[in-house]
């Protein structure tokens, strides 16, 4: 009975091929579901790559067409532009006159003057300095022009600032003159 112990040797031998063999294939099991796994990850990061790039590609898209209208445009008003100061003569004031009214701008204009001066009670002031000096024939008396007409401008000024208190609230700087309670003029 030689062979017997060779015949466990065997099936020790055999017994421990098949526990490789198993653990082997188990590992190739593991390793083939991580490789899936991982052919997965990247099929889903790959999907999700070229979506963000097809929305990207998009908004580029999009992009330069707005830029090529926003050209497009540019030009077709500069060749209006230029064909209204053709039509004007070369005349640059005539066209921002032209393009002002055609644009509705004194209109705008004229609604914001409004809208500002709603609410206000406005006093109106005329100040004179009377015939200043001059005599019937047109011709200044007495001379000394520019010193009237000095007169004339500090006479002016109570009645402005008045005004402007009036109207606003504000008083003048003091170093530049103060307002009395006096009604009848200087």
């Amino acid at each position: 009975m030689i062979w017997w112990p060779n015949t466990i040797f065997s099936n020790k031998v055999q017994e421990a091929n098949w526990e490789l063999y198993k653990k082997q294939k188990a590992a190739e099991a593991i390793l083939y579901k991580k490789e899936k796994e991982a052919e997965a990850q990247k099929a889903i990061a790959e999907a999700a790559f070229y979506a963000r790039k097809q929305l990207v590609d998009g908004e580029l898209y999009s992009k330069k067409k707005e830029a090529e209208g926003l050209v497009a445009l540019a030009q077709a008003q500069g060749v209006y532009l230029r064909t209204l100061l053709d039509a004007l003569g070369g005349n640059y004031e005539a066209l921002r006159d032209y393009m002002m009214i055609n644009n509705g701008m004194f209109q705008q204009i004229a609604k914001i003057n409004a809208e500002a001066v709603q609410g206000l009670k406005p006093t109106i002031s005329i100040w004179t300095n009377g015939t200043g000096g001059e005599a019937t024939d047109g011709s200044v008396a007495g001379g000394n022009v520019a010193m009237k007409e000095v007169a004339g401008l500090y006479r002016m000024l109570p009645p402005l600032f008045k005004t402007v208190q009036e109207q606003t609230g504000m008083q003048p700087p003091p170093w530049l003159g103060t307002l009395t309670n006096s009604t009848h003029p200087n």
